[in-house]
């Protein structure tokens, strides 16, 4: 897509181009999905970038209204057989955390400088900040849908110490672990006591 496709998409709020790419505003610092309900911003001050790792490693922050971060990856992400398809989905299944840049590479059998040039190349972002990504999407859901401590959901969402989760929390959302999980709405949250016949989920979908 070119500049004027995609702020055509912007100004329309087309939902359909949701984890195609993602747009950030300059004067606002802010990074959103196609479909954000906000004021449309002028079209010099927007920026465009092909994921919320690349638009984060930009200096931007999600936005709290559309919640950029939580957008599916690219459905061509999810069928290509290339080197980004593939490694784009083993980052999304953990493969960074357990096993570092070095493991991708070898699962993808090429050199760590190799995907690293191939993915900031046309994501952006390089395996670390895509990975870094999905930490702090997975540590929002957690603390947003859960009781679980915050040390525990720090570990969970494959942070190596809590500081690095603190950290990460609030460059990405600007808020701290406490106010984000203060801000999830109550009726989405389940009580500690509540009894439970099977283990909830919360997806990601495109409409």
């Amino acid at each position: 897509m070119d500049e004027d496709s995609r702020y055509e998409a912007v100004r329309s709020r087309d939902g359909r181009f949701d984890g195609e790419f993602f747009f950030a505003v300059e004067t606002t610092g802010i990074y959103c999905r196609p479909s954000c309900p906000a004021v449309t911003p002028k079209r010099h001050n927007v920026r465009y970038f092909a994921t919320a790792a690349a638009a984060q490693g930009a200096g931007f922050r999600a936005c709290r209204r559309c919640r950029p971060d939580a957008v599916p990856g690219s459905a061509d992400w999810n069928v290509r057989a290339d080197v980004v398809g593939r490694a784009m989905r083993m980052i999304g299944d953990g493969v960074i955390d357990r096993e570092g840049v070095a493991g991708l590479a070898a699962r993808l059998g090429y050199s760590a400088r190799q995907v690293q040039r191939q993915l900031t190349a046309e994501l952006g972002a390089g395996p670390v900040a895509l990975a870094r990504a999905q930490r702090a999407h997975t540590a929002r859901v957690l603390l947003q849908t859960t009781d679980l401590p915050v040390t525990q959901i720090a570990f969970a969402a494959g942070f190596a110490s809590v500081r690095q989760f603190n950290d990460t929390v609030r460059a990405v959302y600007a808020a701290t672990p406490s106010e984000l999980r203060a801000a999830a709405p109550r009726t989405r949250r389940r009580p500690a006591a509540a009894p439970t016949a099977g283990i909830p989920l919360r997806l990601a979908h495109r409409g």
